[in-house]
């Protein structure tokens, strides 16, 4: 037999060291911390093939660069209309004033909402004409407690209908958006009963909100003691709390409705005071109205 020139048998014996030039069957992806020309070729930018345009060309094109500024400037713009139509509504800069609490504020508010008979001094202090933040006033309103309370008390609501075997998403949720539409209707009474009554106070909206939401406390006590104890201890336990409630909402709302009445004659400081104490008395006494109404029907 004839020997081609062109055949060179390969040795099948393996290199006793790594070759730079292979790369690891098991390895997921190229080392390149060698830079591009570890791969023996220099790196070129250009675009995809299936575009046919090259990247530089692209991103030199006074078209693109307009089109990306002006959607830029249409971001901006659709971010200030939303920030300021839902500034509009709720005070989002004013919030953070109503979530500046600490854990020494939330335990001494959650022991005056259920024992206010011996605090004395129920005035807002104020500091340059701004209030004191919270977890420097136990006076001051709060957003933190009604919202933490609003939401233990759907989880708690939730425990009971379980105790019951008559728990479902559906029914839970029910639970929920009832306590927030009684919440919703109560705050908007308020507000046109000061608006009829022709009230000039600094309560604001999510005052009223903090005032509604602080009932919430007691009824959460009044489920508990009665899942725990039965519905005798419930009945005590909400009776407490809603007498709590009540002496804490006519001290606290008496100072806010009644601020402007030294500045007012005679007369007609006796006629309005006898109206704002009839609305701030109202406004107390539907907090156990509410509390009873949500919460009987968890206790059996």
């Amino acid at each position: 037999m004839s020997r081609d020139s062109s055949f060179r048998p390969t040795s099948k014996r393996r290199p006793r060291g790594p070759n730079p030039n292979m790369s690891d069957p098991h390895q997921l992806f190229d080392d390149t911390s060698a830079g591009p020309a570890a791969h023996g070729g220099e790196y070129t930018n250009h675009a995809s093939p299936s575009l046919g345009i090259p990247a530089q060309v692209f991103l030199s094109d006074p078209m693109s660069h307009m089109a990306m500024s002006y959607g830029s400037s249409l971001a901006s713009q659709g971010k200030e209309m939303v920030d300021m139509n839902i500034n509009r509504f709720i005070p989002m800069t004013k919030l953070k004033y109503y979530f500046a609490v600490d854990t020494v504020y939330v335990g001494k508010k959650i022991g005056l909402l259920v024992f206010p008979y011996m605090h004395q001094d129920w005035e807002v202090r104020y500091q340059q004409d701004t209030p004191v933040a919270p977890r420097f006033d136990i006076n001051a309103p709060d957003l933190y407690i009604p919202a933490m309370a609003f939401i233990t008390y759907i989880l708690v609501a939730g425990l009971a209908l379980g105790t019951q075997n008559s728990f479902s998403p559906e029914i839970l949720g029910m639970q929920a958006s009832s306590a927030l539409a009684w919440l919703i209707v109560e705050v908007f009474a308020i507000l046109l009963s000061l608006y009829l009554v022709t009230v000039n106070t600094d309560l604001t909206t999510v005052d009223l909100i903090a005032f509604a939401g602080y009932k919430y406390v007691g009824m959460i006590g009044g489920v508990l003691s009665g899942l725990l104890f039965g519905k005798t201890c419930y009945y005590v336990v909400l009776s407490w709390c809603c007498i709590s409630i009540v002496v804490f909402m006519v001290r606290t709302l008496r100072l806010k409705i009644l601020s402007e009445a030294a500045a007012e004659g005679v007369l007609v400081r006796g006629a309005r005071n006898q109206l704002r104490m009839y609305l701030t008395m109202a406004i107390a006494a539907v907090q156990p109205i509410f509390m009873y109404w949500l919460t009987y029907h968890l206790v059996r």
